[in-house]
């Protein structure tokens, strides 16, 4: 039998404070909310994939994740993911430091409020390079799945009033972020 997989459907906006106190206020009256979700995140930015090691200091719980794709490569992400204890997100972090496997590794606090809107998983974020911003999301398991999921994510962004960043928009961000953080040598993301 084989393993099922994991591909999340992934799209995001950006805007501004007011624009994320309004879509805040209107979540929370219309959509489930499912928590606080806020985490500190270990990005280890590889040429094709992203690395993270994730310490959910709300949820009190910790991860690695694997996505077999970059954020501006396409809005699928297959995961691989697995728990790890959060008093080992340290040793996990010095592991991947020490393998030195890319030199831009970005370092982050997310502050998160997660939601359910019309079948669409939200989440809705602050942090220091990204400011404030939406990811809408779907997990599908086959890729053909993708386009009908594409469809509600842009449904749901309409009503919504956000605009979803196009993949052209995406990349020159990240690139400029990486960029930067190599100019800078320092984790800025």
């Amino acid at each position: 039998m084989a393993d099922k997989k994991q591909i999340e459907i992934e799209l995001r906006a950006m805007f501004d404070e007011e624009k994320f106190n309004s879509l805040k206020d209107f979540l929370d009256k219309n959509a489930e909310y499912l928590g606080p979700d806020d985490k500190y995140v270990h990005f280890y930015i590889l040429s094709d994939k992203l690395l993270k090691v994730t310490d959910n200091i709300s949820r009190n719980s910790a991860k690695l994740t694997l996505k077999l794709n970059r954020i501006g490569q396409g809005s699928d992400f297959e995961e691989i993911e697995f728990p790890i204890q959060r008093n080992n997100v340290k040793e996990a972090v010095k592991m991947f430091d020490s393998l030195k496997i890319t030199n831009q590794v970005m370092r982050s606090f997310q502050t998160r409020y997660n939601y359910i809107f019309k079948e669409v998983e939200l989440a809705l974020k602050y942090s220091l390079v990204w400011k404030y911003h939406l990811e809408l999301e779907i997990i599908i398991e086959d890729k053909l799945q993708k386009k009908e999921a594409e469809k509600k994510i842009h449904d749901v962004a309409k009503e919504l009033g956000v605009k979803i960043m196009p993949e052209e928009e995406l990349l020159e961000f990240v690139k400029k972020v990486e960029e930067e953080n190599t100019r800078n040598n320092e984790s800025v993301f």
